[in-house]
This record gives C-alpha cells, structure tokens and sequence, in this order.
C-alpha cells in the first residue's frame, strides 16, 4: 500500500517526527512512504535529528513512486525560509501546497491512504487558508459526511461539532446533526474498526448534561429525543451522559464509542488518557486520513525533542483501516458472488408458502 505524508507547518516538529517515524527500515515492509513537501526542508530537519541515517528517494509526480523507498515529491521548486518555532505566512503556503497535492493524489486514488503532519492555524489564516482546519478542508474536497474521530485501541471519541467557537456551539446542536454524526460513526465503527454492533454514549452539552433542564434545555430538546430515535432505528446508543462523571467513573471503557458535543468536551479527556499515542481520524469519507494527536509544538521544534509516537500511530492506523475497508469490500462481494441461486422448485415452494399467508 502506499501511504501519502503531508509536511505540515515547516517551522514545527511535522518534519521531524516524520523523519522519526520513518528511520526504522522495516516499516518498508509494510507500505511505502510518499511524503508530500521538499526535499531541502526534509534535508535540514534530516540534519536536527540526531542518528538518522535515513535516506529519500526523490520524485517528480506519484506515478514514479519507488515501492521500495521512501519518496519525496517536491511541491515546491522555490527556496522559502525555515523559521523554526514561529508561525509565518510561508510556512503556511507550503504547507497548504503540500496538502492540496496529496489530496489529489488520495482523490485519484494514486495513495491508498493520507497522513498529515500538524499544520499552525494562524500560518494557515496568514496564507488565506479558508477552512478552519484539515477535517474541513478534506470535507470540502472529497465530500462525504465528516466525522472527526480521536482513537487509541478501544478508546474512540468523535466530535459533533469540530473547530468552532464556543458561543456558537449551542446554536449548532440540532436533532438531525445528531442523528446524521451516529449514523456515520456507527458506519464507522463497523467497516474501519471491524465491531460488528456497536455500542454508541452520547455526552450532553450542558454541565451535569442539563440536570433535568435545570442548566439548560439542550439535552431534553435535542439531545436525548435524537437518542431515542437513533435506538428506533436500531442503533445502540445510550445518553446523554455528564462529561465529568462519565469520564471520572470510567465508564468510557464500558463502550465502543463516545460522541462529544464540541471539540474540548472529547479532546480534554482523550488527550489526557491517550496523549501522543493517539490518532486523529477523520471518518465518514471515501478516503482514510489521520494525523498525529497534536500540534506543531513551535515550544520545543529544532531541539530533536519531539516524540513520533503519535506519527508512527497515525501511519499504521490509516494502513489497517485502508486494509479493513478493502477487506470489508471483498468479503462483502465474495458473500454475493457465493450465495447460491434457489432451484427452480425452491422458488416455487417460497411462493406457495407466501401464498399461504396471505
């Protein structure tokens, strides 16, 4: 399989724990690398990192790819300055260059899969990016219904709203956008994780997810009627449960998912069980991507301090969901393909029986 690797922000650790992640020669066994950016920023983060003796293959487009290398496409030919730990209007050009060509390289189906390195939303507003962040900007490209999910073994948290202000959560809370984030994270649940009936809790918005309507009617409004539909339609959900408490009793590892209302209420927790061994997942689309579960940490970029844990997840994640999607496909087409067309005389006798009811 091949796997895509934007660079991300250049003045970040994006560069660095992709070198990281990547040293061990072994990993070529099991996909090949394309990463998408520069070979002379990859060459001078290369030179921060103490012990690499890694080396790039360099290439002009994806179908040149070696299988047995791994590749660097140049986004750019120009120079541009590394100003390491500082957000700037050319770190995010280039890191916006590099996104938009390993998107349409995954939308052509040219990489099996897409893992992106962390991006500074400020570089990115510097470079009149116009989407708040990567899950947004997939969404609009490739279409399909996103679903932004942090995962670490059987901790799976999505998010019902993404990158958007507090004040504006609320209003953006609605019975449908409920259903429609169960739907797709049940979907999920099943083809890229492989749990055949999933069970789904549902945080409340509110503290003390509204006591009652007490503090706040979103819960009794909202919230639990698009619960109880979602259970007529089958689903497996439970909720609306309070964030602290559910959390604080554990009662997180008693289910195979968890849908937050907004980005701090599912990331706090997650981050503070599964930090830089997680893996942002964004689910929903015809595509895989994940990424590392955090920033650009400008904090201590240059100083061959940053840990590639969360890098080395985010590649093998988006290799056995790209794997599981495949294998779903083929064992659903292989269940049609064998299932045996009834004789002549079971037809009729299903007829007669249909007969007999009637």
């Amino acid at each position: 399989m091949k796997i895509g690797i934007t660079i991300g922000d250049i003045n970040g650790i994006g560069p660095e724990i992709i070198i990281k992640a990547l040293k061990d020669d072994r990993i070529l066994k099991h996909f090949t690398p394309i990463i998408y950016g520069s070979s002379k920023i990859m060459a001078y983060h290369k030179n921060i990192v103490k012990d690499s003796e890694i080396s790039f293959f360099h290439i002009s487009e994806i179908l040149k790819v070696n299988r047995n290398k791994i590749n660097i496409i140049n986004c750019w030919e120009d120079n541009v300055n590394i100003t390491i730990g500082k957000a700037t209007e050319e770190g995010g050009r280039c890191a916006i260059k590099a996104l938009e060509q390993a998107t349409q390289d995954l939308k052509m189906r040219r990489i099996d899969a897409l893992v992106t390195a962390p991006i500074n939303k400020a570089a990115m507003q510097m470079a009149k990016f116009p989407y708040p962040g990567h899950t947004e900007f997939l969404a609009a490209t490739l279409g399909g219904n996103e679903l932004m999910m942090m995962v670490n073994g059987d901790l799976k948290i999505a998010l019902a709203t993404n990158h958007l202000a507090l004040k504006d959560v609320a209003a953006s809370i609605t019975k449908e956008l409920i259903l429609s984030k169960i739907n797709v994270f049940n979907k999920s649940l099943i083809t890229d994780f492989g749990i055949e009936r999933p069970t789904i809790a549902v945080l409340g918005l509110n503290p003390h997810a509204g006591d009652a309507g007490a503090i706040g009617q979103e819960e009794e409004k909202i919230i639990r009627p698009a619960i109880i539909e979602a259970k007529k339609n089958g689903f497996i959900v439970s909720g609306p449960y309070s964030a602290d408490g559910f959390f604080g009793s554990s009662n997180f590892s008693k289910v195979d998912g968890i849908l937050a209302m907004y980005h701090d209420q599912g990331l706090v927790p997650f981050k503070a069980l599964s930090f830089g061994k997680g893996t942002n997942f964004t689910a929903g689309l015809n595509y895989v991507r994940t990424s590392p579960d955090h920033g650009t940490a400008y904090d201590i970029a240059g100083n061959d301090q940053a840990d590639a844990s969360s890098m080395r997840e985010a590649l093998f994640t988006a290799l056995d969901i790209a794997q599981g999607r495949r294998n779903f496909s083929e064992m659903r087409e292989n269940a049609l393909t064998k299932k045996e067309r009834p004789t002549d005389n079971e037809e009729e006798d299903e007829v007669i029986d249909e007969t007999a009811n009637a």
